[in-house]
């Protein structure tokens, strides 16, 4: 095992940092501001906002769906590492062929930005898996937190330099603004490429005794997974904590892709949001470090209740927000909390689940967190419309939508109390022991 390998630990925190491109400058920043006003020009803003939360909703779906089944078959052979680099291929080049679509064309858009997600979201599963293979138990709010730190931080800096490009377009080349978007999804799959590289190189595939190979992985996988819905109703911490999670992570993911599209429904300015995204990317890397330091003092729980607690607050305030600056101040206030319940999310996982299962066990976690990526855009979108046919305005159907994820954190933050960390570890010991 190669536990602790600070190469393989920076490797393997690094593809953080290749992927959130994807997620901070095609997800979070210039694909819900360009579908809105390229490719769905003209359009009701309720619609287009309805219209890509149909798309993460159903690019959430289809991975959801295939994440235990891959996890299952790559536990069974040596093939997370394959996995993640196909799902990363795909990911990388639907991303960097959103270059080619013409304006107006919302369909083809849609249908690259779907197949982009499934990519970038299916590589996570095996990502995260990863992470039982690097890290010892001890440092797995740590380094969970790290390579949350680095995403944060490269996916800032590559999302700072395409929005320099927005607005210096001639300084770089570019006869206008929209053809420096166009070629920032370029730079995103060459981005994701090159950092993919350290983790191809210095992450080794975790040790398996049974190794399968050919059409027999997928056979033992299959068994495996069907023995697992079996197991995983009788271990109640995980079962519990993923309810949980598939709660609270779904205001998170909302809000994170959605957030653009709410500022530009209640009438802020395309380049103030865009420096509200930056303000959290930044304030995202030393939070997110601080998490992983807090949960040492604190324990992972009660820092995940802290971040639940200040995204309530955040739903609450952004209904009623008026200004450009209170959605900067917003925006540091997302970035202190953001990286952190996410990265101990998934090292309070790691924890309680067995480690020679970890692919197929992430891939239920992944599965969860994307079905919470169904719910939360379709819910919010779905307030949105309905608020619109009462008669109120389309700013404060879009006002509604934001608060009505509040639910979300609060039932997610109940059940989280009744997780216990300590039986969980006892439940996957058993597991491990019987299996």
């Amino acid at each position: 095992m190669q536990t602790d390998n600070k190469k393989a630990i920076l490797g393997w925190a690094l593809y953080d940092w290749a992927n959130s491109a994807f997620a901070t400058t095609i997800m979070a920043g210039f694909f819900p501001l360009f579908f809105k006003q390229f490719w769905s020009s003209g359009v009701d803003a309720t619609v287009s906002t309805a219209r890509l939360g149909l798309a993460n909703s159903i690019a959430g779906t289809t991975v959801a769906l295939l994440a235990p089944v891959l996890g299952a078959i790559a536990d069974k052979g040596t093939s997370k590492k394959k996995f993640l680099m196909f799902f990363a291929c795909i990911g990388m080049v639907m991303t960097s062929s959103l270059y080619m679509v013409s304006k107006g064309n919302w369909p083809f858009a849609i249908l690259l930005y779907i197949f982009a997600i499934i990519g970038f979201s299916g590589g996570n599963i095996f990502y995260d898996s990863l992470i039982t293979g690097v890290a010892s138990e001890k440092k797995l709010d740590f380094v969970s937190s790290l390579g949350f730190a680095l995403g944060y931080l490269g996916g800032g800096i590559l999302f700072a330099l395409n929005v320099w490009m927005t607005l210096k377009p001639g300084a770089f080349g570019f006869s206008n603004a929209q053809e420096a978007v166009k070629f920032s999804f370029l730079t995103v799959g060459i981005w994701w490429a090159v950092f993919s590289i350290p983790l191809i190189v210095f992450v080794k595939e975790p040790e398996n005794a049974n190794v399968k190979n050919g059409i027999n992985v997928v056979k033992a996988g299959l068994v495996q997974l069907q023995k697992t819905f079996h197991e995983i109703r009788h271990l109640k911490t995980i079962f519990l904590f993923l309810f949980a999670y598939w709660l609270y992570i779904d205001g998170v993911d909302t809000i994170i892709v959605m957030a653009i599209d709410y500022g530009i429904s209640i009438g802020l300015q395309a380049n103030d949001l865009i420096v509200a995204l930056l303000i959290t990317q930044f304030v995202g890397f030393p939070s997110a470090i601080g998490f992983g330091y807090l949960s040492g003092r604190i324990g992972a729980k009660r820092a995940i209740f802290i971040a639940i607690a200040v995204y309530l607050f955040v739903t609450v305030w952004g209904a009623f927000m008026q200004s450009r600056n209170e959605f900067y101040i917003l925006a540091v206030t997302v970035g202190l909390v953001q990286g952190g319940v996410q990265a101990l999310s998934r090292s309070f996982y790691a924890r309680i689940i067995p480690p020679e299962k970890s692919a197929e066990y992430f891939g239920f976690y992944n599965m969860i967190g994307k079905f919470a990526t169904v719910l939360g855009p379709v819910f919010m979108g779905g307030t949105g419309l309905l608020v619109r046919s009462m008669g109120y305005s389309s700013n404060t159907a879009s006002r509604v939508s934001i608060t009505s994820i509040s639910v979300f954190f609060i039932i997610g933050g109940i059940l989280l109390y009744f997780v216990n960390e300590e039986k969980g570890k006892k439940e996957a010991k058993y597991l491990s022991e019987k299996t």
